[in-house]
């Protein structure tokens, strides 16, 4: 079924728009009609495998969300297991999808799906918006007959990766606010304010305190070179941007992260929960284990990490287990390999796969609410410390030039 584009008029004399499927023209008239739309505009784009120049612009404006996936992927899980035929259940998705973005490429799905093609092959042709874990998961469902119960799973595995970002950026919220609000202060005040008090002391032809000095220079050089400064860092951003893409650069990069302190750590848990998670939700799903540590390996960027799991599937292919490559690489902390262990003596590898995501995602959220705790604090004692020394600099000399007098 074709899915149409329109503008339109609405009983209170307002301008609509959006996208609706129908058969034909006529139809979409008549439905809009019953709705109390007077249509004056109607298009049918053409969705191809490649979306056009004005889809790509569409989806980096109005982007399709982690939530909007699992939002999506869970009322499909609840149709199917209603009984509900895939055709007709994505049909009832592109109704209720807001998204418009998302609402072509689920139309574009439905169509190639009822030309014959698998849910799985119809979603790889979109991967900006179904990632390969997404996409293994779907095809392991459909050649297992749970297509529903796999859903499901992804739409949790979307859930959990959500609430995990909801939970970094709620906390490191206040202390980029707090950054931001006093470097905007600071700047304020050294191309402001500094300036016009530093005539005052020149005026005042007197021997001035070295904060002083030290103050009206940094203003000097805030005001006259500051254009020096943005030049260098933009360059050096740029540069270690290039580095960073190489293959060494990125190594380096990674491998730095990792030793950071506080944040290396963080970093590490966090990364390890992830690939932990992913790999169980794709194995309880049937999807091979070699083929499922492929697949973890995406989730990181940190290419350590990737590169410790792929060992581990080199190793599992000769013959090995899992659990020996993961504690010979150092990466993983003891606990992992021996859990990981303890579930291949078992068979209940998936089991302690969760366990182990579970762990280090409540650990992760206990290390995110001491690092902020911290963080205000220290916020706001560094900023109240370059407010203190702007205001010591500026009074200095006028308490000097007082006793003078006296």
């Amino acid at each position: 079924m074709p899915i149409y584009e329109y503008r339109g008029i609405d009983i209170k004399g307002k301008e609509v728009k959006g996208i609706i499927e129908a058969d034909n023209q006529r139809k979409v008239r008549q439905r809009l009609r019953e709705k109390g739309i007077y249509l004056t505009e109607i298009s049918e784009p053409k969705v191809t495998q490649k979306l056009s120049t004005a889809s790509s612009i569409r989806e980096f404006l109005f982007p399709v969300t982690l939530e909007d996936r699992a939002i999506m992927t869970r009322q499909l899980a609840t149709l199917l297991s209603s009984g509900v035929p895939l055709s007709e259940s994505l049909h009832s998705l592109i109704e209720q999808t807001e998204n418009n973005y998302l609402k072509k490429v689920i139309s574009h799905v439905r169509t190639r799906v009822t030309e014959g093609a698998s849910l799985a092959d119809a979603l790889k042709e979109h991967p900006k918006v179904f990632s390969d874990i997404y996409v293994n998961m779907i095809r392991s469902g459909e050649s297992s007959g749970t297509l529903d119960s796999v859903l499901l799973r992804l739409a949790e595995l979307l859930e959990n990766q959500g609430k995990i970002r909801n939970r970094i950026r709620a906390a490191l919220a206040y202390p980029i606010l707090m950054l931001i609000v006093g470097t905007g202060i600071l700047i304020f005040l050294m191309t402001s304010v500094i300036p016009k008090i530093t005539r005052i002391f020149e005026d005042m032809g007197t021997a001035l305190p070295l904060p002083t000095r030290i103050l009206i220079g940094f203003s000097h050089i805030t005001v006259k070179l500051w254009w020096i400064f943005a030049v260098l860092l933009i360059i050096s951003i740029i540069s270690t941007k290039r580095y960073i893409r190489t293959e060494k650069g990125r190594a380096f990069y990674d491998r730095i992260l990792l030793r950071l302190p506080v944040f290396g750590r963080l970093i590490r848990i966090a990364s390890i929960s992830r690939i932990m998670r992913t790999l169980a939700t794709l194995i309880s799903s049937g999807v091979p284990l070699l083929t499922a540590i492929d697949i973890a390996r995406s989730v990181t960027t940190n290419t350590i990490l990737s590169k410790a799991m792929k060992s581990a599937k080199e190793h599992i292919k000769e013959g090995g287990s899992l659990s020996a490559p993961l504690r010979e690489s150092g990466l993983f902390p003891p606990m992992v390999s021996q859990m990981i262990a303890i579930g291949e003596q078992t068979g209940e590898l998936e089991s302690m796969l969760f366990k182990i995501s579970e762990a280090y995602e409540n650990e992760m959220e206990m290390n995110i609410s001491r690092l902020t705790s911290l963080l205000e604090p220290v916020m706001i004692l560094f900023m109240g410390a370059i407010v203190a020394f702007v205001v010591f600099s500026i009074l200095l000399p006028l308490f000097q030039a007082n006793l003078i007098i006296k």
